[in-house]
């Protein structure tokens, strides 16, 4: 018997051919399709944030939540490890402290076969990400219906929900999400519901490594500099009738460090990224555009920096978005295949700069 599935619109069913002849069946994940609400939210507060990773610096064995692994894989030197043989379910307390701190040191984890993570639905991602900080709403993006703390990504043959740039010869953009918000996200955890059978990998780059690969006169200068994040862009997308046509908070732009400092690893990043930063503060509008343009080149070149995530169905991928930076991949349009992910965003401190003597407006 022969079947093959293929894209729709989001909606309550896919068709599926079967020996030849069409069928409709339920989607499974079909209560986590992008919903679009009119709601409308005020601007965000300041809360104090206390990392989880924190805690974990005291416990007797910090990675203690690995024992019992299949295998722990380093991706690369710099950046990334694979998990086998452990179950997110499964993780207490300690364990996620544990979790949000190997996070921060190697900046990303891939964990394969969390199915029933995956299948638990939106309100333990909403227990889960509680854990690590409060949860962003998104102020563009689609989420499951009555729950708008899970940030959704979609593409199929017929829709997109996603920031696509459609006059750039490429859909890389690197950045880190929602930079623009005064406490942007730390531990983030991120899933695909649905993908392509080949195509839409993730990838990642180490904002540490990036930094270190500079020289250090060049370094000490960034950690002078701040630089604007704007949210408008992405707003004005979504205004213009792309993606959902909702823009449910008033965009927001806030002045960051350059270079910050992670508040548990004492580790310093490069924190500027193509999507969301606009200026550099202090310097001439020429000056700012040489320093910034080099800054992205060098993000973008530094493949000995990256990492790459193929999905595989039941990946559960962390990362830490004040040491790293990421895009997609869209190179599976002509598939027609579906691409469904959901992503758990709880928010962190305000970015803490590297240089003692940077100063940042309230």
């Amino acid at each position: 018997m022969s079947t093959t599935e293929t894209a729709t619109q989001p909606g309550q069913t896919a068709l599926r051919v079967v020996n030849g002849h069409a069928a409709e069946e339920t989607y499974k994940y079909a209560h986590l399709l992008p919903h679009f609400s009119p709601d409308k939210y005020p601007p965000l507060t300041p809360f104090e944030h206390i990392d989880p990773g924190l805690r974990a610096l005291n416990h007797p064995d910090p990675r203690a939540f690995l024992k019992g692994a299949e295998s722990v894989i380093e991706l690369t030197p710099n950046l990334g490890t694979q998990v086998r043989g452990i179950r997110l379910t499964d993780l207490d307390s300690d364990g996620r402290d544990q979790l949000a701190l190997e996070v921060a040191r190697r900046g990303l984890m891939v964990f394969r076969d969390q199915s029933d993570f995956i299948d638990q639905g939106p309100q333990a991602y909403l227990e889960w990400g509680r854990h690590f900080g409060r949860l962003h709403i998104h102020p563009t993006s689609g989420h499951p219906k009555d729950c708008p703390q899970v940030h959704l990504v979609y593409k199929d043959a017929n829709s997109t929900f996603n920031f696509e740039i459609q006059d750039s010869i490429t859909t890389t953009l690197w950045h880190s999400d929602v930079s623009y918000e005064l406490q942007p996200p730390g531990l983030t955890t991120f899933f695909l519901l649905s993908q392509p059978t080949t195509g839409g990998d993730t990838l990642f780059a180490s904002q540490v490594s990036t930094l270190k690969k500079l020289s250090p006169s060049f370094v000490a200068f960034l950690r002078t500099l701040s630089a604007v994040h704007s949210g408008v862009d992405q707003a004005n997308f979504s205004r213009s009738g792309k993606r959902g046509g909702i823009v449910r908070r008033e965009p927001v732009e806030h002045i960051h460090p350059v270079v910050r400092r992670h508040p548990v690893t004492g580790e310093e990043a490069l924190y500027v990224n193509r999507q969301f930063t606009r200026r550099i503060l202090g310097l001439k509008r020429e000056e700012s555009d040489a320093i910034l343009k080099f800054l992205y080149d060098h993000i973008d070149k530094s493949s000995d920096m990256q990492a790459r995530v193929k999905w595989e169905p039941g990946t559960v991928v962390l990362w830490d978005n004040r040491v790293t930076a990421h895009s997609a991949t869209v190179d599976y349009g002509d598939s027609k295949e579906r691409r469904h992910g959901a992503r758990i965003t709880p928010q962190a401190e305000r970015p803490i700069p590297a240089g003692d003597g940077l100063v940042l407006p309230n």
